[in-house]
């Protein structure tokens, strides 16, 4: 009995250590700098948003839970976007472009929809596979919230809520 007792225990931390490094390897603390392709024909750069919270979403029109979802993000982007926020929707690169244009035309998206063809930007954001994957970004382009899965809207408005009050008395 003794001697099982360090090679199991041995493993069971192994797979502790494994699984907390497993699930916190794509952690970012601040924003990358790439450029993203909208499907209106612009090219944002994220960094030239700096000065203003950023919602970055991903999503793919075959995910029930992203689609559900857009309402909520268009009501927050319609109730906050004048006071600076911008959110922007990077669609998975295996979403067919022309899928990604007529959902987001159907859905009335009013902000920015970028195509990832190329998985560049989910790449970029620590290589994003689940959807709906969002990060929160600040005005100074620091990462201070990720999330997979779907988001919880109330927690949203209040955390941008916060960071646009944040951002108004550091640029006064």
């Amino acid at each position: 009995m003794k001697k099982l007792f360090f090679p199991v225990t041995a493993v069971a931390i192994l797979t502790v250590v494994s699984l907390f490094l497993y699930l916190n390897h794509n952690k970012l603390d601040v924003v990358p700098e790439i450029s993203l392709n909208i499907i209106d024909g612009r090219k944002i750069e994220l960094h030239s948003l700096k000065g203003k919270p950023l919602l970055v979403t991903f999503w793919a029109t075959t995910c029930a839970t992203c689609i559900k979802e857009m309402p909520h993000l268009i009501e927050l982007y319609d109730e906050l976007g004048q006071e600076e926020l911008e959110i922007i929707a990077i669609a998975m690169s295996y979403d067919p472009p022309n899928r990604v244009i007529e959902l987001s035309k159907r859905k009335n998206i009013p902000y920015p929809v970028a195509l990832d063809i190329n998985g560049s930007a989910a790449k970029a954001f620590g290589d994003v596979q689940v959807t709906p994957s969002s990060f929160l970004i600040d005005a100074n382009g620091n990462i201070v919230q990720q999330r997979s899965g779907v988001i919880d809207i109330k927690a949203l408005r209040t955390k941008v809520k916060a960071l646009l009050k944040t951002t108004s008395t550091t640029v006064s």
